[in-house]
């Protein structure tokens, strides 16, 4: 889970608490005790004695990574029994485990289980199941063999290359429609901690939300935001969320666009290695982002010029959009969703001409030679 702002109280003991719950396809009612919401979860509840045997008895070699909520474990189980499998065989899962001296604990670990739990959606990693036993809190996910798109964009080495144009965007696109889903009718959720490192990737480079810890149910009836504490991370975090703690679905939509303006620098949201004026991604390249003449001062170098400069443009003005300082200014992730796939298209379009033109062109050499 991830970087969190201020001093979070846990509850470890396993006594009932009330937690606010997703609206859910599954449930009518929604759960108000812990008891509720994991008899509620669609998932299965694992001992640690199953998940310490599917992961080797959490061998160092087998981690995968570390956040803010404890490590995570590569580990196996039987597809049909979820019984532990040897490693190799049946299905990869990735096993995260509480660090009991961490800052986020039962709290947010009960939040991923009541909202990953319900939801169900291809761009929302899949909770396979949890484990509460004791003093142990566990979560199982499906494996996502790609890792985070973190690692991608600002990872060095032969092992992460960098993305092109086309897988950026895609994973854009896969991102903005989890979280529209979220902010649908369905679910009314605030996923609260949009960035990079939760966003994972599959094989084929499809984008999934992960780490619901900080999410929180939207506002009901007539109300316009809910007020909660400034939790998140530096960087991403909308500038009214952070002055009031008024929170709506457009805070997610400010964070969603510092991610496409990190898609499209491969710079990180805040760098202090970077000169001083350009610590804050966001406030050194609004002027970029304003002027289309200037929008290649903030794309990655690394695109070795593989893209189209309209749909830069494009992409870029959707980022400035997403960024607005007054939220009402901001577009829904449905608006984004329906941008990013015009946007996709007209690529695809400039790639099938770019193609024919190619074809002319050899085919024209043809008949000369």
């Amino acid at each position: 889970m991830g970087n969190c702002w201020g001093t979070n109280q846990q509850q470890t003991s396993s006594s009932s608490r009330r937690v606010s719950a997703a609206a859910s396809i599954i449930a009518a009612v929604a759960p108000r005790s812990e008891g509720d919401i994991l008899q509620s979860a669609n998932v299965r509840s694992f001992t640690f004695n199953e998940l310490r045997t599917s992961t080797r008895n959490f061998r160092p070699d087998s981690v995968l990574g570390e956040g803010g909520f404890g490590f995570v474990f590569k580990g196996w189980i039987d597809e049909k029994t979820f019984a532990p499998a040897r490693p190799g065989t049946g299905m990869v899962i990735a096993v995260k485990k509480l660090n009991q001296e961490g800052f986020q604990g039962h709290r947010e670990w009960l939040a991923e289980v009541n909202y990953l739990g319900q939801l169900s959606h291809p761009n929302l990693v899949r909770l396979v199941g949890y484990c509460l036993e004791d003093e142990q809190r566990l979560l199982v996910y499906e494996f996502m063999p790609r890792g985070s798109l973190e690692n991608h964009l600002f990872r060095r080495g032969s092992h992460f290359q960098p993305l092109s144009w086309n897988l950026r965007m895609k994973v854009a696109l896969g991102a903005a429609k989890g979280l529209a889903f979220l902010h649908g009718e369905k679910a009314k959720v605030i996923y609260r901690d949009f960035k990079t490192s939760n966003v994972l990737l599959d094989s084929k480079y499809n984008a999934k939300l992960s780490d619901f810890g900080l999410a929180k149910d939207g506002p009901t009836g007539d109300k316009s935001h809910v007020s909660t504490r400034v939790l998140g991370t530096y960087g991403y975090a909308a500038p009214e969320y952070l002055a009031t703690g008024h929170l709506t679905a457009k805070s997610d939509v400010y964070s969603f666009g510092v991610v496409l303006l990190e898609l499209l620098s491969g710079w990180r949201a805040l760098d202090k290695n970077r000169p001083s004026s350009e610590h804050n991604l966001v406030e050194w390249a609004r002027p970029f982002l304003r002027n289309k003449r200037r929008i290649f001062r903030i794309l990655d170098a690394r695109l070795g010029g593989q893209y189209s400069l309209p749909g830069a443009q494009k992409a870029a003005a959707l980022a400035l959009q997403c960024l607005s300082g007054d939220s009402r200014n901001r577009p829904t992730m449905d608006q984004v969703v329906a941008a990013l796939q015009q946007l996709q298209q007209h690529d695809d379009e400039d790639d099938d001409a770019a193609a024919a033109a190619k074809d002319t062109m050899e085919q024209q050499r043809g008949r000369l030679m």
